[in-house]
């Protein structure tokens, strides 16, 4: 390879986004060789012999493919879904507004609603084996009629009965225990060069996250611990309290006392990793809550305390409802908080509540999660029977009002969404056909249709800004639906209320529980199977990853068992790379698609100068300031794109399209064919692609170019001609464009 600054010393380096693509889409060719990396994140080139080597400009090609990072297998697709609940709230901790002070508070209200999700995870498994088989169905001979595997425990004394089945809660426990502790050492040797000071956005992978979120950890399996021993205890002490009791339930109770506590002091938690006095103390809570759940167990076992009689499990649906009214006040709290704390220039939608948005969706999902877990459970156990009229006596009071709310929620949305959209059409397809008038002036009348379609595909385009405001509004709803289970407390049905108030017959209303029961079982089985195809099928992977990939951006700052952030491999190894490059006598053109370019945003902060000199920047599809700009203020801003900029000296060019409902520009919209100059070097920044290219049918084809949308750039020609501008940039042959 030749000098620095000769065209066979550029390296164009492509990072794909949320597509997952393979090495070969990438760069467009057939013959690919890994040169760096591994399977689940690697570096490729086309191979010595192949005949097309080289892109724009005889640059060499090199592909960093990260897509089996967030979810490389068909066993780590399927677990994204099941920890999608963890991974929405540790999102929202990220998306706190740019005040400096908000960091503390926003940090401790989204730990403790993470804190929530663990208890709720606890509650909902103790409810299936303690209170369904435990208790209700062990004391049914109907329910035990022809079911040897259970039968062995009937007749035995409740203690053991309890004690017995309180492993399988404890085994869940250790299971998630297990699964979270695994994927954090995947990525521990991937770490920046060295730490270089910026913004907030360029310490992703820089900081070892790794003792944070093992703090995290122990505080959640101290607090899953003391969950099962507080409905141990509380079923225990409903006859008459003993001293051994009450020593155990102040005991636990301190514990989760402790937990709370503990989240509430991030400048604390947050210390260095150096610090192991926390860690400590954060290990030494998880054994104190270990070894009380043995003392528990022992107790139950060993109380000659006759059990009280009722047909649910004392103290159960108390403590449910009184999880999901601390859920709601938490909810309210951080509203309140973001509402205060919120940018009063309007830099954010809707006062920069989409942080609490996020958490509400997921406190609803892991909330339905849990209601359809248990009901399940008790359809299998009463036979089919009615529910209140089969043996296991239907779930809990708290989960009805759940699900009745859950669906109430999603009705309400689905109805606002579909009224916004029709009050919003007409602005949008008048705007999207200002703009199609524009790029297509002179089109034949043949081209009638497909003008209409490009205007359609505007329209549509144009309705994420929509989708905030609609998220939004679904977090409050989830909110006001986990409030109202406080009404099971007193004994009322959701059916029984809504007649008595509103007129509706109960029998309906409860049809109406049942059936968004079972809609709560096919979204999740259709997130378990779009899971699966998305793994095995790159197109179906572009639609369903998005939300996983941009969800396992960000590092696990609130939940510990949310699915392992891939940004603290993907962003280091991308800077490791680039540096290598540089320092090896290379230019390097960083070209980034749609989440792609977030990554090289953050890698580009975390270069020396030196090695930013040499590097150019082309993004395209890139969601920065569309969406990352408006959802995490507080780590992009304009500060943050023009810091960008400045490092890689304004050799940057954005690529977006009025099709495009993720991409679009990152510092000004210009839509006209010609801008004006400006001493503002961000002002050429941006460049607007005319999407699709013609509405005529050429020549040489059949139909008429198609419309791209968010798809890749890489073999449209303005790509090309982008690409070579930067070339020459690079070699010093041009100065940017005024």
């Amino acid at each position: 390879m030749s000098g620095p600054h000769s065209t066979c010393g550029i390296v164009e380096l492509r990072v794909h986004g949320v597509s997952g693509a393979n090495a070969e889409e990438v760069l467009g060719l057939r013959q690919t060789a890994q040169v760096a990396g591994d399977r689940s994140g690697g570096f490729y080139r086309p191979r010595p012999r192949c005949t097309d080597a080289t892109g724009a400009h005889g640059v060499t090609l090199e592909a960093y493919r990260w897509g089996d990072l967030p979810s490389g297998t068909v066993a780590r697709a399927l677990g994204l879904v099941f920890l999608l609940p963890f991974m929405l709230v540790n999102v929202a901790i990220w998306m706190r507004p740019a005040n400096s002070g908000s960091e503390a508070t926003v940090r401790s209200l989204c730990r403790v609603l993470a804190l929530t999700l663990t208890v709720l995870y606890v509650l909902a498994i103790a409810g299936v084996a303690l209170d369904l088989v435990g208790w209700k169905c062990l004391n049914s001979a109907n329910c035990l009629a022809g079911r040897s595997w259970l039968s062995w425990l009937s007749g035995r004394p409740v203690g053991l009965r309890l004690a017995v089945l309180a492993l399988v809660p404890a085994a869940a426990i250790g299971l998630i225990w297990r699964i979270s502790s695994r994927p954090g050492r995947t990525f521990e040797a991937f770490r920046a060069p060295e730490r270089v000071a910026g913004h907030r956005l360029g310490a992703v992978g820089q900081w070892d996250a790794e003792p944070l979120v093992g703090r995290l950890r122990s505080i959640h399996v101290a607090a899953a611990f003391a969950t099962l021993d507080l409905t141990l205890l509380l079923a225990r002490v409903a006859t008459g309290a003993t001293a051994i009791g009450v020593a155990l339930t102040v005991a636990t109770v301190l514990v989760l006392a402790a937990c709370v506590g503990s989240l509430c002091t991030p400048p604390l938690i947050d210390q260095a990793a150096t610090d192991r006095r926390l860690d400590g103390i954060t290990h030494a809570l998880r054994s104190t809550a270990i070894v009380l759940t043995v003392l528990v167990v022992a107790h139950v076992l060993a109380s000659p305390q006759p059990w009280d009689g009722r047909r649910e499990l004392p103290g159960y649906d108390t403590t449910l409802a009184g999880l999901f009214v601390t859920q709601t006040t938490v909810l309210a709290i951080l509203g309140v908080v973001l509402l205060r704390l919120r940018d009063r220039r309007g830099a954010t939608p809707l006062f920069g509540l989409g942080g609490l948005a996020i958490a509400a969706a997921g406190i609803s999902v892991a909330v339905a999660y849990s209601a359809e877990a248990v009901y399940r459970a008790a359809d299998f156990l009463d036979r089919d029977l009615p529910t209140g009229a089969g043996i296991a006596a239907g779930p809990p009071r708290a989960y009805t009002w759940v699900i009745f709310g859950f669906l109430r929620a999603i009705l309400i949305t689905v109805v606002v969404a579909g009224l916004v959209a029709v009050i919003s059409r007409r602005k949008r397809r008048r705007d999207a056909a200002t703009i199609v008038a524009n790029d297509y002036p002179n089109a034949p009348a043949e081209a009638r249709n497909r003008l209409r379609q490009v205007r359609d595909a505007i329209a549509r385009a144009r309705f994420t800004e929509k989708l905030v405001p609609l998220a939004v509004l679904f977090g409050c709803l989830a909110g006001l639906a986990t409030a109202t289970t406080t009404i099971g407390l007193l004994g009322q049905f959701p059916g029984d209320v809504v007649e008595r108030n509103a007129g509706l017959p109960a029998d309906a209303v409860t049809f109406a529980i049942a059936f968004g029961s079972w809609l709560i079982a096919a979204i999740i089985l259709g997130l378990i199977i779009g899971s699966i195809f998305a793994y095995r099928t790159i197109p179906f992977r572009r639609h369903v990853g998005v939300l996983w990939d941009l969800g396992t951006f960000w590092p696990r700052a609130a939940h510990p068992f949310a699915p392992p952030c891939y940004a603290e491999r993907a962003v280091p190894e991308l800077t490791r790379r680039i540096t290598y490059l540089v320092e090896s006598g290379n230019a390097v053109l960083l070209t980034g698609h749609s989440h792609g370019s977030v990554l090289l945003a953050a890698a580009v902060l975390q270069l020396p100068p030196e090695v930013g000199s040499r590097v150019a920047l082309l993004t395209h599809g890139s969601p920065l300031r569309r969406l990352y700009a408006r959802l995490f203020p507080a780590y992009i801003d304009d500060a943050v794109l023009r810091d960008i900029g400045h490092r890689v000296g304004w050799r940057w060019v954005n690529l977006w399209r009025d099709t495009d409902p993720i991409g679009g520009w990152v510092f000004s919209a210009h839509r006209s064919p010609r801008t004006a100059p400006s001493s503002d070097p961000a002002a050429a920044v941006d460049r607007r692609q005319r999407d699709p290219r013609d509405v005529v049918t050429p020549p040489s084809d059949s139909v008429p170019p198609p419309i791209h949308g968010h798809w890749p750039d890489e073999a449209d020609e303005a790509f090309t001609e982008v690409v070579r501008e930067l070339v020459r940039r690079l070699e010093g042959q041009a100065e940017p464009p005024e």
